[in-house]
C-alpha cells in the first residue's frame, strides 16, 4: 500500500524536504499508520521565510479592504470544503465527528470575523495641545509572522493565527503540528484557490526542535506567536527577545472550577465533566482542578461519578471523547497518574488504558478523577493535558480562591454559584485571564480575548480586537495645518 506524503507548502505550491526526510503520522484511535510527513529542517525553514519576505511588500501594500476580500474568499473555501476539513481532523486527532465539526464551524466564524477586520483595522484621531495641529494612528505589518500551533484543536488554531496576521498584512511561515500534518496542507491548497498571493502563506512540517527552533531564530522572522507549552514558549521568549522580535504566547493551565455550596449541582457537574474531559482533556482551558464546598463535597463527588462513568470512550458519532494525540502523550499521563497514586491520591475512577477490544491499540486514557492530592503534590501544580482531574475540599469561598490561585498559571477560571456577590467578587480576583459564572473554564469567541496571567503568557491576546496588536506595529501621524499658506477667495492670507 502506498503511503501519502504531506510535503512542505512554499511559495504557492507543494515543496519536498531537502533532505528527502520523512516522519510517520499514525491514526491515534487505532494506531495505523495514516500518512508520512516532511521532517523539515533550517534549510527547508529558510525556503519558506525567503518566500515570504519575497512576497511581504506587495502584500502589505494592497489596501487591507482588498487584503479581507481575498481573505472572505478563504472563508468561502472553508464553508465548500467544511466536511472534508472535519473528517480530517477527526482521523488525524482522534476526535468524535461532532466535535470535529463543531471545531471546524468555529474556525469559520473566527475567519469571518477577521476578513471584516479588513474594512475596520481601526486607528485612532487623537488631539494636541498646538493648535493647528491635528494627529490619528494607523497600523502598519511587521513584516515575516512565524506562527507556531499545536494539534489539539488543528484548524482552529491555524485560522486563529493565521488570518489576523494576514489582515494586518504580514506574510506568514506557519509550522505545522506534529500531529496534525494534513489540516495544515489542506487549508494552505484553499489559501491558493481563494487568490492569495504566492509566498504570502507558507507552510513548514516537521519536528519543533528543527523546523520550529529554527523559524523562532531566522533574524527575518519579525513576529513568533507559539500556543503550546509553558516551557518551550519560555525559550522562544528569550530566543525571539534577543533580537527584540515581537512575541506572542499562550500557554498552559491549570484551570480551577469552584462549586459553591448554593450551586445548581446538576448544572456543575454536566459543566464540570466538559471544562475537564472534553477533547480527551487536550485543552490549556481544561478545568483540571474542581474546587468544591465541603458541605456539598459528598453530593457534588457522586454526581459527577456517575456522570463520567456514563461518558463513552471512542471516535464515532455520540462518543464524549477519543483518544489523546499520541502514544507518547497517553504513557506520559498514566505515569503521572500512577506517580500521584505514590503520593497519598486517590484515584475514584479511570486512571488507566481501556481494555475494550475497539479501544485497546489506541493511545485512550479514561477519564480520571483524583482526590486527597496535598497542593504540593505534581499534578496540583503540572499541567498534565489529559482526561484527568483532582478534587479538592474547601470550607468556603475565601479558601476556595486562594487555592484557585495557588498556581503559576492563570489562564481561566470558572465558578458556580446563585450568588451574584459572591460570583463578582471571585471573578475580580481569581489570578486568569478568563472569568466564567455558571459555565465550564473554556469559551472564547472570535471577538474575545483570549490569554492568561503568570506561566500561561506573556500578557498578548488572540483573538478579538486584541489580536491586531499583536500581529501590527502603531504608527503615529501628525500633520500641522501653516495657516499663512491658506489664502481667501480674495487671495488675501488668512
Amino acid at each position: 500500500m502506498t503511503i501519502a506524503r504531506i510535503a512542505n507548502w512554499i511559495g504557492g505550491k507543494a515543496s519536498q524536504p531537502h533532505r528527502d526526510a520523512w516522519l510517520d503520522k499514525f491514526n491515534p484511535h487505532d494506531a495505523a499508520l495514516l500518512c508520512q510527513f516532511a521532517d523539515s529542517d533550517a534549510a527547508d525553514v529558510e525556503r519558506a521565510v525567503s518566500a515570504a519576505a519575497l512576497a511581504f511588500p506587495a502584500w502589505a501594500e494592497l489596501p487591507p479592504v482588498a487584503r479581507g476580500q481575498i481573505l472572505m474568499r478563504i472563508v468561502d473555501a472553508m464553508k465548500h470544503h467544511a466536511d472534508d476539513l472535519a473528517k480530517c481532523i477527526a482521523v488525524e486527532t482522534g476526535k468524535p465527528p461532532q466535535d470535529a465539526k463543531g471545531e471546524t464551524a468555529g474556525a469559520i466564524l473566527l475567519a469571518e470575523y477577521f476578513a471584516g477586520e479588513g474594512m475596520r483595522l481601526f486607528g485612532r484621531s487623537l488631539t494636541s495641545g498646538m493648535p493647528g495641529k491635528y494627529s490619528h494612528t494607523v497600523r502598519k505589518p511587521h513584516g515575516v509572522a512565524g506562527l507556531i500551533v499545536p494539534a489539539n484543536t488543528p484548524i482552529a488554531n491555524i485560522a486563529w493565527k493565521t488570518l489576523p496576521a494576514l489582515i494586518c498584512g504580514n506574510s506568514v511561515v506557519l509550522k505545522a503540528a506534529e500531529d496534525a500534518p494534513r489540516i495544515a496542507q489542506l487549508f494552505a491548497e484553499m489559501t491558493r484557490d481563494a487568490g492569495l498571493p504566492d509566498g504570502v502563506f507558507n507552510v513548514v512540517q516537521g519536528r519543533g526542535q528543527l523546523a520550529g527552533a529554527a523559524l523562532v531564530t531566522d533574524a527575518r522572522v519579525s513576529v513568533v506567536s507559539f500556543t503550546g507549552s509553558t516551557c518551550v514558549g519560555r525559550w522562544i521568549a528569550e530566543t525571539a527577545g534577543r533580537r527584540l522580535a515581537r512575541v506572542s504566547l499562550e500557554l498552559g493551565g491549570k484551570n480551577p472550577f469552584v462549586v459553591c455550596d448554593d450551586a445548581d449541582l446538576d448544572e456543575a457537574v454536566h459543566w464540570a465533566a466538559l471544562s475537564a474531559f472534553s477533547n480527551a482533556g487536550q485543552r490549556c482551558a481544561a478545568g483540571s482542578r474542581i474546587i468544591v464546598f465541603k458541605s456539598v463535597y459528598e453530593r457534588f463527588r457522586e454526581k459527577l461519578l456517575a456522570r463520567v462513568a456514563s461518558l463513552k470512550l471512542g471516535v464515532s458519532v455520540g462518543c464524549d471523547l477519543g483518544p489523546v494525540m499520541n502514544r507518547r502523550q497517553q504513557q506520559a499521563i498514566l505515569a503521572a497518574v500512577e506517580r500521584a497514586r505514590q503520593e497519598g491520591g486517590r484515584v475514584l475512577c479511570g486512571g488507566a488504558a481501556p481494555q475494550e477490544v475497539d479501544l485497546a491499540a489506541g493511545c485512550y486514557v479514561q477519564p480520571t478523577l483524583i482526590e486527597g492530592l496535598a497542593l504540593e503534590a505534581e499534578l496540583s501544580g503540572k499541567e498534565i493535558f489529559g482526561p484527568v482531574a483532582v478534587l479538592y475540599e474547601v470550607n468556603n469561598l475565601e479558601e476556595a480562591l486562594a487555592l484557585a490561585n495557588a498556581s503559576e498559571y492563570g489562564l481561566t477560571a470558572a465558578i458556580h454559584t446563585r450568588d451574584v456577590d459572591r460570583a463578582m467578587w471571585f471573578a475580580q480576583r481569581v489570578w486568569a485571564g478568563v472569568a466564567n459564572v455558571n459555565m465550564g473554564t473554556f469559551g472564547s469567541e472570535p471577538h474575545m480575548p483570549f490569554g492568561g496571567f503568570g506561566a500561561s503568557g506573556n500578557g498578548t491576546r488572540e483573538p478579538g480586537v486584541e489580536a491586531l496588536d499583536v500581529y501590527s506595529e502603531l504608527k503615529n501621524i501628525s500633520f500641522l495645518v501653516r495657516s499663512k499658506l491658506i489664502h481667501s477667495a480674495r487671495g488675501d492670507t488668512i
